[in-house]
This record gives structure tokens, sequence and C-alpha cells, in this order.
């Protein structure tokens, strides 16, 4: 079994006296596809904004390949290979798809996105940028702005810009999230070409996606881990159920 790249121990954050992650531990192995769950406000959002330190905890731990990342920053943390998608499409909506990924690409020189350079030094980068558009359906949209885009290939195109970071970490925040079913599927199979190599975290409604992705999936209420597992497993788990469906149903 893989070890753990991605650790945390009781991980906490309170608003004003409400507990929005209370006591988390997880644990993700490396190259693993891994899910978090729950019923609207179980705190898997603002989960991933304290990995990604978007957040600080107000109590608790965190550890990226052995390493305390508690106190970093985002951008640090985004170095170390550690990125995220949100949850709200984001992306420069006045500038091409092919650009949208350029920028991402240019990451690569350095601390500088080099926007004053010319057409000559930048352009080695489309051949790359438009490699993942094709990843994500989105060869035929090159050259569209990203706001004229729909909202799912706007999604899509910000899976792109996430990739093009090289991450050997994945946090995905609601990936699926208003996609057709054509682009749902388009996306799944994606997800299983890049998990090669990266370990992929992602918070998913979508259970059919859960369920035909992860391997491993921890179910988030009120704060607190209730269960975690394979899917069939917390699938049948009567608390699990609970949380989602009510009592009644158990």
């Amino acid at each position: 079994m893989n070890r753990p790249i991605l650790e945390t121990s009781g991980l906490t954050r309170e608003f004003r006296g409400f507990v929005a992650v209370n006591g988390v531990d997880l644990s993700v192995r490396a190259g693993s596809i891994h899910a978090l769950i729950g019923p609207n406000g179980a705190g898997k959002t603002t989960c991933f904004n304290l990995l990604t330190k978007f957040l600080q905890p107000t109590r608790g731990t965190i550890r990226f390949k052995g390493r305390d990342i508690t106190g970093l920053r985002p951008a640090a943390v985004a170095r170390l290979g550690l990125v995220r998608s949100f949850q709200i499409s984001a992306v420069f909506p006045h500038f091409t798809a092919l650009h949208n990924v350029r920028v991402a690409l240019q990451r690569g020189r350095g601390g500088s996105f080099d926007f004053w350079r010319g057409d000559a030094v930048l352009n080695r980068y489309n051949g790359r940028a438009q490699e993942l558009l094709n990843d994500v359906g989105l060869s035929d949209f090159a050259e569209v702005q990203a706001g004229q885009l729909s909202y799912g290939r706007k999604r899509a195109l910000e899976i792109a810009t996430t990739l093009a970071l090289d991450p050997e970490m994945l946090l995905l925040d609601e990936p699926t999230a208003g996609m057709t079913h054509g682009d749902v599927d388009r996306v799944v199979a994606l997800i299983q070409r890049i998990r090669a190599g990266r370990t992929i975290l992602m918070v998913e409604h979508n259970l059919s996606v859960v369920e035909g992705l992860c391997d491993t999936i921890t179910v988030l209420t009120r704060g607190k881990v209730l269960a975690e597992g394979g899917y069939a497993e917390v699938s049948r788990n009567p608390d699990v159920v609970a949380a989602y469906l009510g009592s009644e149903h158990v």
C-alpha cells in the first residue's frame, strides 16, 4: 500500500463559535483518487480551503509529503505541488481558451508571467496548451474567449489550466458540477487518464462519478468524519444513509 502523501491531524476551523471543520484526521495515499463527500454544509469545501491554505486552521496540523505545511501561504503550497481547482469557475474571461492555458504554462518560467514578452517567446507554449485543451474536449474552442464558453466548458478549461501546473497532487472541488452528461463523461475519462503519477483528492456530489473513480471515500457530516472506506462499504453504512436521506430510510 502506498504511503500517505497528505495527512491532517485534528484539523479544526471555527467561525465565531461555529465549528465548520471539527477534528478531522485525514490520510490520502500517494497515487490514489480519494473523495470527500457529504450533505450540504458538511464542511467539504472548508476542508479544501484549509488544505490549500486559503484558510488557516483554528487547531490541528497539515502535512504534505512529510512536511508540515500548516503555516504556509497558498502560493508556497502550490509550488510544493499541491494545486486545486475551485467550485466556481476561475478563468480570465477576456482571454481565449488557449491563452488561459498558456498563462498557466508560462508559470514554469519562474516568478513572472512574462506578459510583456513577444509572441516569438510565448508561442512556444501553444502546442502544449492545445494538447491540454484537446484532453478536456475543448480542441474546437481554442480561439474562443473564455467568457463566451458555456459553464461546463469553463469548468473543463479550469481543469486544463490546473493541469498545466503539472501538480503532484490535484484537489478538485466539484469538477463535474453543472455539466451535461456528455461533459461529465469526458471529465471522468480525463481524470482517469491523468491519475498516473498523481494523487487526486476531490469533492463531488455526483455519487456515480465517485463510485466509478475513487479508491477511498471519506464522508463528512457537520464538520466531522462520519465514515471512510471504499464505495461499497460507505454506501451501505446506515449512518451515511441517515446523513444523506434521513433516519427513516435506514
